[in-house]
């Protein structure tokens, strides 16, 4: 018994055959009943009642056993035994069927080979050899019965000759029992290889799963396509990287990720045909949320056969950082260079401007206010002051002074400034200030007027973008632990990708200003050990984002 269950189908499969089995039954006992009738109908002497009386109580008998049935499948779920009960009153039946019809020549005892045959798919060989013997043993005992004197047909019975009715017998057994040794041996081939299907079956499903979990662990973006560039399969990494979900980009053409690659195709493919190394592209990519990305890929040829190109595997990584901090190491070369040209010129340009503003001074007191020279005077005055802050941000920028690295509250440091900024002339009437920050103090290590410096240069830029009003946001949360996020938004005019790579660059200002304020941000942050992000479209407003380490 333990080897059938090892062999047998599984639980739900099983029970689901029995619903089939319950159902077959009584539809094909309902046909052989009509088929018999009509077969019978016009022959001479048939009087269907006198048929009908004697079948009847087998048929009843039949309907209400299926009933039984389906409430035990429904409460007991050991379908195993439900099914050898089932074939047991299976024999039962056609045996009182064929008591009912003529015994030894009865043309129901043919539905003993079909019991065999089904029970071999449901019990196992053992249990189709054990129904053939035990239809053979009960259509012996139906046979010899009407022998003796029993059953409505003994007159028939009593008349055949005992070779004949032995005759009939031995054939019949000898048909039983071979119907059972064929169906249990097809059973056997067929219980084998369900089981080596099921095996190869659960081969097959480790080894994709295998596979699955292979390319869902690797670290680089991995998408396949169609021939057509259509995206079948994006894993986690991809998602991860590209910010995309595979349920957004599926079926999707792939030119959404990396922009046009008919050119990269075309080239990876004829080095894949040359059995040359793949080449390797960059390309720009737009997140979601509108983040803008540097990727690396390249393009390989999916195979499903010996020369068979089903489409193409593209596999990717995010150089975004190390783009980043290759410009980073241009800007600082940069920077450098005009931090010693503005340092080694400043001194020089400081003190004839100091002597030149001190000589207008004086001539501007001796003229009448109201006169010519005097507006002039007036104009070198303020121009010499404007000339005087400029090398005074050069200055900072080629020798900032050392950070004092201390305890600030960001909440109160944000407050403050913007309560200053509130005050001044550049808030004009349609400039509205938002906050969004926390309740409790957001403590970080830095020096509380460098931060506020950074927090004072920003949001002139953000009111700069915004000549004719709008919103300057400003929010602060902690997205880890020791770790804080500081962003500017603004509704302003935006800048081109161009005037992003260039912001933090001294000299290259978007608002009019000297270029240096966002060079000397730039720099602050990253001496308090930060980093600094700017998002930012044309005519959709701007969004720097600031992350400082918390005070521990």
């Amino acid at each position: 018994m333990a080897g059938e269950r090892a062999h047998s189908p599984t639980k739900t499969a099983l029970g689901t055959r029995l619903w089939w089995l319950i159902l077959g039954r009584a539809i094909g006992a309902l046909l052989l009943l009509i088929t018999g009738a009509a077969w019978k109908w016009s022959a001479p002497g048939y009087n269907f009642f006198a048929s009908l009386s004697r079948v009847a109580p087998i048929v009843l008998a039949l309907f209400g056993l299926s009933i039984i049935y389906c409430l035990a499948h429904l409460v007991w779920k050991s379908f195993l035994a439900q099914a050898r009960i089932q074939f047991f009153f299976d024999v039962v039946l056609v045996t009182w069927l064929v008591w009912a019809t003529g015994n030894v020549s009865s043309p129901y005892a043919a539905l003993y080979v079909v019991i065999i045959s089904v029970a071999s798919l449901f019990v196992g060989p053992r249990g189709a050899m054990i129904t053939s013997i035990g239809s053979a043993a009960a259509f012996n005992a139906c046979s010899l019965l009407a022998m003796n004197g029993l059953g409505p047909y003994v007159t028939g019975a009593a008349s055949s000759t005992l070779a004949n009715t032995i005759q009939t017998l031995g054939l019949s057994d000898v048909s039983f029992l071979v119907v059972g040794l064929l169906a249990a041996k097809l059973a056997e081939r067929q219980l084998r290889s369900d089981v080596q299907l099921a095996a190869t079956t659960r081969t097959l499903a480790d080894l994709r799963a295998l596979h699955e979990r292979i390319v869902e662990s690797i670290r680089s973006g991995v998408i396949t396509t169609d021939l057509q560039g259509r995206i079948y399969t994006f894993n986690a990494a991809a998602e991860e990287i590209t910010g995309y979900k595979l349920e957004d980009v599926r079926d999707h053409d792939v030119s959404i990720i990396f922009g046009n690659m008919t050119r990269q195709i075309s080239d990876s493919m004829n080095a894949a045909a040359s059995g040359k190394v793949s080449p390797r592209f960059q390309a720009d990519c737009l997140t979601p949320n509108g983040w803008a990305l540097r990727l690396g890929f390249s393009i390989a040829p999916l195979f499903t056969g010996p020369g068979e190109t089903s489409g193409m595997v593209i596999t990717f990584q995010d150089l975004t950082d190390i783009r980043a901090m290759e410009e980073t190491a241009r800007r600082q070369d940069r920077l450098a260079a005009v931090g010693r040209l503005a340092a080694s010129i400043a001194h020089e340009i400081r003190n004839p401007l100091a002597a030149m503003r001190g000589s207008i001074q004086m001539l501007r007191a001796e003229m009448d206010g109201d006169s010519e020279d005097a507006q002039l005077m007036e104009i070198i005055l303020r121009e010499s002051d404007r000339l005087n802050k400029i090398v005074a941000d050069y200055l900072n920028y080629a020798r900032p002074r050392p950070a004092e690295l201390n305890q600030v509250d960001l909440c109160a440091l944000i407050r403050e400034t913007l309560k200053l900024l509130h005050n001044s002339a550049e808030v004009g009437d349609g400039h509205r200030l938002e906050t969004d920050l926390p309740e409790e103090p957001a403590i970080a290590k830095g020096d509380a007027e460098q931060l506020k410096q950074v927090c004072w240069n920003i949001a002139r830029n953000a009111l700069k973008a915004m000549p004719d009003g709008g919103e300057f946001r400003v929010s602060l949360q902690e997205i880890e632990p020791h770790r804080l996020r500081l962003s500017f938004s603004d509704s302003g005019c935006g800048m081109t990708p161009e005037q992003v790579d260039r912001l933090f660059e001294p000299f290259s200002s978007t608002t009019g200003g000297t270029g240096l304020g966002l060079s000397i941000v730039y720099q602050i942050i990253r001496d308090h050990s930060g980093t600094i992000n700017v998002r930012s479209r044309q005519g959709e407003g701007t969004t720097i984002t600031i992350e400082l380490p918390a005070a521990v």
